[in-house]
């Protein structure tokens, strides 16, 4: 028996979509990250109960946060995205945490830099505070080790497909890793990582989405947690090419989902179809409760998904929206500012 909510909002469900696409649902993903990061803190005592624990999110990591605090008893104070709706406003603040929100901002980048300012700021007051660093603090891999034993379980390594959004690296790179190292030797796992136009992460900061990036999925900013060499391929999908995957895999499936998981479904079914020797499994990183205005509401406008297919580049110059696919091939990171790969064509310190 679960002895909090958290630990049950933590464990995903594992649904078979067809005989070769498997969808990884949780109803918050981060949970699951946030809740071994403070054990850990705490079982290492870097932080004890009481202490507040302080970081940035665009919104799925503010609630996690909050639940991991409220299970071991410590503060949580919050720098939030314009993003952050009144639904988990109210929670946060009826959790006990503590919510500075940015003043509203069409612009996700600078969002995003102002609430890295802002924490810096705050740490400046209150130096006792710890500083979860989501974005750069690798214990946030640490929850992902019993859900990728789940996953063996189920579906087996070998021949393994898993497809998510990248955002902060934790969840796809610490599932790929743990996969990968099977206790009976070294299995055959491909990472395929979904990424928003206008992200840094992967040099596609040059090319502009007309309607918005991706919260949660992509970045202005580098992440220390990102392992690039981690990725095998990468797609770059708009949010009219994700408002189509979303809407799709409600109306086939019946699966209620997040904007990030419905580009990584569209990104899961194409790699699917070029691989049929393989078993691909996506991630589902949240409900899609938040998106009903901006997503389901416009299931009207949601092109077909047998109608898309993504452009193969071999450059991040050759960029178009609405959906790009390269073959990353486990390089290393983009130098920054660039919007072109090495030599080779496969990336960057390849």
């Amino acid at each position: 028996m679960d002895q909090h909510i958290a630990e049950a909002i933590g464990r995903p469900d594992l649904i078979r979509l067809d005989d070769r696409l498997v969808c990884l649902r949780f109803e918050t993903m981060k949970v699951v990250s946030a809740l071994a990061a403070v054990r850990h803190l705490l079982d290492t005592g870097v932080v004890r109960r009481g202490d507040t624990l302080l970081d940035s999110s665009s919104g799925i990591y503010a609630y996690a946060l909050a639940l991991a605090c409220h299970r071991h008893g410590m503060r949580c104070h919050i720098v939030g995205s314009t993003t952050v709706d009144h639904t988990l406003r109210t929670q946060l603040r009826i959790l006990g945490a503590t919510l500075e929100q940015m003043e509203p901002c069409s612009d996700l980048k600078l969002d995003q830099k102002r609430r890295v300012a802002r924490i810096h700021e705050i740490l400046a007051e209150h130096p006792e505070y710890h500083w979860m660093r989501q974005y750069h603090d690798d214990i946030h891999y640490l929850g992902y080790r019993a859900i990728a034993d789940r996953i063996r379980e189920a579906t087996g390594a070998d021949g393994l497909t898993v497809v998510g959004g990248v955002g902060s690296g934790a969840s796809t790179g610490a599932l790929a890793r743990y996969l990968r190292a099977a206790p009976d030797g070294p299995a055959d796992v491909d990472l395929v990582g979904v990424q928003p136009y206008g992200s840094v992460t992967f040099g596609a900061e040059h090319v502009a989405d007309p309607e918005i990036i991706i919260a949660g999925i992509g970045s202005s900013i580098p992440f220390e947690n990102v392992s690039h060499e981690l990725y095998d391929t990468l797609h770059w999908i708009s949010f009219d090419a994700a408002l189509a995957g979303s809407i799709d895999l409600l109306r086939r499936h019946a699966l209620f989902a997040g904007l990030s998981t419905g580009a990584g479904y569209l990104a899961a079914r194409h790699e699917r179809d070029r691989a049929p020797e393989r078993t691909v499994l996506f991630l589902a990183a949240d409900t899609g409760h938040r998106y009903i205005d901006t997503v389901y509401a416009r299931h009207h406008e949601a092109t077909p998904v047998t109608d898309l297919a993504p452009r193969e580049v071999t450059d991040q110059s050759e960029l178009t929206l609405p959906w790009s696919r390269m073959a990353w091939r486990r390089a290393g990171a983009p130098a920054p500012g660039s919007a072109h790969v090495g030599g080779d064509g496969v990336g960057p310190g390849a």
